[in-house]
């Protein structure tokens, strides 16, 4: 799919988004608009156990919707409590969604995520959430899932702690719905970054 008409469905998608989501997405834009706004740099970590799926999509859709908006100064991250592997059907997701995807040699391989539109560009691997490329102090961490969310009560560095938890596509692996449950989940977390970017820009203008 192109990626400029897929995040065109994702922002319409995104209109339409439940009051009690919303509230739990809110404090993740009003974080990113405070620091730039004081010319600080917004970096969040997105974290889940593995650092396989859920944690690179939300790092990597936030920092394209950052892209998208024109909006400097927003840098994300991902990570996990264990080191593993980006897993090849997230890897698969983004590619149906319109980005270009290069690299994926070795037990843990670094993948190359970019796209012309905005010109992004990303370098994604596994890895452990308080990882030397990863922020150590002065970041918001963005818990994607419950299993990382209660074995770390603490992340050490980290200014606010935000609680987004979203299902597993990995409990589809190797079923017919495997495709699907990828595609609907990446959706969601699209859906929900652009949300989140969208309000902030929508803040940054009320300011000019």
């Amino acid at each position: 799919m192109n990626l400029n008409s897929y995040i065109l469905k994702v922002i319409e998608v995104g209109s339409d988004l439940k009051s009690k989501r919303i509230q739990q997405l809110e404090p993740l834009s009003l974080y990113i608009f405070d620091k730039i706004s004081n010319g600080d740099l917004a970096a969040l970590n997105f974290i889940c156990t593995h650092n396989s799926r859920r944690s690179h999509l939300g790092q990597i859709w936030l920092q394209m919707a950052a892209a998208y908006y024109k909006i400097d100064l927003v840098r994300a991250y991902s990570g996990g409590i264990e080191e593993t592997a980006f897993n090849s059907r997230a890897v698969a997701v983004l590619q149906r969604s319109g980005f270009a995807v290069e690299g994926g040699i070795g037990v843990n391989p670094k993948y190359e995520v970019s796209s012309d539109l905005g010109k992004f560009y990303l370098v994604s691997f596994s890895k452990k959430y308080n990882h030397s490329e990863n922020p150590q102090k002065d970041f918001c961490a963005v818990m994607t899932c419950a299993e990382a969310d209660e074995a770390c009560p603490i992340i050490f560095g980290a200014d606010l702690r935000v609680k987004l938890l979203y299902e597993d596509p990995k409990s589809a692996d190797g079923t017919d719905y495997e495709s699907t449950a990828y595609d609907e989940r990446c959706f969601q977390i699209a859906t929900e970054m652009f949300y989140v970017m969208k309000q902030v820009q929508a803040e940054l203008w009320k300011t000019k």
